[in-house]
């Protein structure tokens, strides 16, 4: 019998998913463990596996479409078989109307599960590749069977790929250049897509303010030099940087002013009894925002290593979906000081309520009394809050809060 292809559920929250690439062909055979598809979802890309063998009847949705979740993207059976019916089902209504088949045959419904892409190559091993890997390696000329990954698992990812044709550059006569053009047009990738999608639709869909305030950073610094000193005698111990400290001194904030702890949900405010904080990370795909659930829960040391531990995952790629909705965190941090950034306005991810740009330390002049000044080394804090769900007066009284606790810091092992 034929049988669907669905477009899986990665997450709860997960509403659509993007095809980014066909690997097989209508009217092609297909045998189980090939790969069918790639898709997308906002920040994490997989491939689809074939859980049953036949033949392509159709195809519903092409390269670039942008498809509901368990909703059938192609049909596999045996040729002459009818493929029309499927088109625009659910997964659910296709289970309600085999719910009389037998178990077998219910069984046998391809849902085509999500795993990371692997090649065949001679001698019956096989590469393990990222989609995009794939696409630039063979937009280059890489042959990516011979490089070692540097992935999970030994996954080849695209700095791979980077590294081998700066390799194969290095050693390749140069041809002479063409004419310089004036321009280049690069489109836009479907990461990249939702990115402006979401940022332009918080800014037209809110009311957005900016504070700025700036904290002095002694004790946060003092804390920073003791931590090196102990790492440098002890490497068992836990590395704590100063973005961790300042999170910590938000969570510390955020439980005094819970106003800044919530979501604007149209006809109420939702305000979290729990912090779960966001912390922008950048990418190679792009911006993410992987939320840390309960971190008021956790003490400075766990705190440092859940946000690094959600960090790396976003780079490698293996994030849990759920944890990167802008639903999942109920405030955010976004850090810019290491870029020397002296201030900026962060844009809220809404349905959230708030969040916090920190900005680099720069020392700056204070009188000290008598007509004396000091220069103390301080950090730019920007909050940008919605004022649909917070006022002026609180979101200052927050703002306050976080560089006070930032310039009372204390912290001991």
């Amino acid at each position: 019998m034929a049988t669907p292809v669905i477009m899986p559920k990665q997450g709860q929250s997960v509403e659509t998913c993007i095809i980014t690439d066909w690997h097989k062909k209508k009217g092609e055979v297909v045998h189980t463990g090939d790969i069918l598809f790639s898709y997308e979802t906002d920040k994490a890309a997989f491939d689809l596996e074939s859980t049953s063998e036949g033949i392509i009847l159709d195809i519903f949705f092409g390269e670039g479409e942008e498809v509901p979740v368990l909703l059938t993207v192609a049909v596999i059976g045996a040729e002459g078989e009818e493929s029309e019916s499927f088109r625009f089902r659910k997964n659910a209504e296709q289970s309600k109307s085999t719910a009389s088949s037998s178990k077998e045959e219910e069984t046998s419904i391809a849902t085509a599960t999500p795993v990371i892409r692997e090649i065949q190559i001679a001698g019956g091993g096989k590469t393990r590749i990222s989609p995009r890997a794939k696409r630039l390696a063979e937009d280059k000329n890489i042959d990516f069977n011979r490089l070692t990954g540097s992935g999970p698992g030994g996954r080849i990812i695209v700095s791979d790929i980077e590294n081998a044709l700066i390799a194969k550059t290095d050693h390749t006569v140069a041809e002479r250049p063409a004419p310089e053009a004036a321009f280049s047009d690069q489109p836009l990738t479907n990461v990249r897509k939702i990115i402006a999608k979401a940022m332009h639709s918080s800014l037209q869909n809110s009311a957005q303010l900016t504070h700025h305030m700036s904290a002095d950073v002694s004790h946060l610094l003092e804390a920073r030099k003791q931590i090196k000193d102990d790492l440098a005698s002890d490497a068992g111990i836990q590395d704590i940087t100063i973005n961790d400290m300042i999170c910590w001194c938000v969570i510390k904030a955020l439980k005094k002013f819970p106003a800044a702890n919530s979501h604007f949900l149209d006809d109420k405010i939702r305000t979290f009894h729990k912090v779960h904080l966001g912390l922008a990370v950048d990418t190679s795909r792009g911006l993410m925002v992987p939320a840390v659930k309960n971190a008021d829960d956790m003490d400075l040391p766990q705190l440092s290593k859940e946000l690094k531990s959600a960090a790396e995952a976003c780079r490698k790629g293996n994030i849990n979906p759920e944890l990167l909705q802008s639903s999942a965190a109920s405030f955010t941090v976004s850090n810019l000081g290491n870029y020397g950034v002296e201030m900026f306005t962060p844009v809220i991810n809404l349905p959230q309520a708030g969040i916090l740009g920190v900005c680099t330390i720069i020392h700056r002049p204070v009188d000290i009394g008598n007509g004396i000044f000091s220069f103390i080394p301080t950090v730019g804090l920007s909050l940008t809050y919605d004022h649909r769900a917070i006022d002026g007066g609180p979101a200052t009284l927050f703002l306050r809060e976080v560089k006070e606790q930032i310039q009372n810091f204390s912290f001991k092992r």
